[in-house]
Parts: structure tokens; sequence; C-alpha cells
């Protein structure tokens, strides 16, 4: 069972049991490749030494363009020179904390992070949760309730998850949710 992350002499630490490794791991290194499978080969030198994408468009999954987000609603032209100058580089930067994160946990059930690991980690389990949050249909205050809710009534019914996945999916967001909690407290300290 995993215990909160706090800060100690040797770093920002907590303890997860092998299965929270498995799981975190698995879904850090998904995340990583969902963002990779959006990036240009390697075949044009250009594109590769100053990341500029000359094909650059809104991601067609939802989850994915969550992570990458249309930086200006008013403006389709602004939008797409935006995205063609930085979608490269952050869709690298994105997948590079995925894999330190997921890297931090191949050491065993005690998880050390220094300054470094603790930033990848924090943008690692934002951008895991948005993932889960497009794929669980969280996108108001009412959304987050209702999956509260579905939660709570899952606890409740051990039947829940055979008959709903979302229960499961929901579960694992409030894990995350509660990690990413008790790591900024550590830092703030």
């Amino acid at each position: 069972m995993a215990t909160a992350f706090k800060r100690t002499r040797h770093g920002i630490t907590a303890v997860l049991d092998e299965s929270e490794r498995d799981l975190l791991t698995r879904l850090f290194l998904d995340v990583a490749e969902l963002l990779e499978d959006g990036l240009p080969d390697d075949s044009d030198p250009l594109v590769a030494m100053v990341g500029i994408a000359s094909d650059a468009t809104v991601p067609d999954d939802p989850a994915v363009a969550r992570l990458l987000p249309v930086a200006s609603t008013e403006d389709d032209e602004a939008a797409a020179e935006f995205r063609r100058f930085t979608e490269i580089g952050l869709r690298q930067r994105k997948s590079q904390n995925l894999r330190t994160a997921a890297a931090t946990l191949a050491a065993g059930d005690d998880v050390v992070l220094d300054d470094a690991s603790s930033a990848a980690w924090l943008t690692a389990l934002t951008d895991v949760r948005l993932v889960l949050a497009e794929r669980l249909e969280i996108r108001t205050d009412a959304d987050a309730e209702a999956v509260h809710e579905l939660l709570e009534g899952g606890l409740e019914d051990s039947d829940a998850d055979d008959e709903d996945p979302r229960a499961w999916l929901a579960a694992v967001y409030d894990f995350l949710t509660w990690l990413q909690e008790t790591l900024v407290h550590a830092l703030s300290k």
C-alpha cells in the first residue's frame, strides 16, 4: 500500500508496492508512447535540428489533444502557426518527463526523488491524469463529481468494476490525484 510522499534528508520519498509501481510505470510509458506516436521521423534533418513541424495539426485522439491544446480558439491561423513551432518540443519534453518518472520506479519499493525527478513526476502525473480525465469525460466540476460518485459506488459494491470499467479508471485517477497532492505537499515544505 502506498505511503504519501514526504520530504526526508534523502529527498522526496514514498513507498509503493510492486503492483502500484507496475501500474504507474505502465501508465507513464503508455502516455509517453501516445505522445511519441505523433513525432515526425528523423529523416528530415531540418525538423530534427530546429523542431519545426511542417504539418502539425490538432491530434485526432482527444486525450492527446488535451495534452497538446490549441493555443488560440479565436485565431485558427495563429494557433496552427504556434503548434507548428512548439508541438515537437512539447511532445519530446512531456515524453522525457514521463520516461524519467517511470525510470525512478525501477529501484524498488522506496521511491526517492531529487529536484529534477520531482519536477518530472509532477508533470508526468498531470499528463496521465489529463489522459484519464479525457477517457472518463471529465470536463466540468459536475463531470468530476459524477466520477467521484462512481468511485464511491464502486467501493461500496464490489461488482461495480465488472459492470462499469470506468469505476477502475476512476479509482486509478483518484490514486494519481492523491499521489500528486502528497508530492506537492512534500515539495512545499
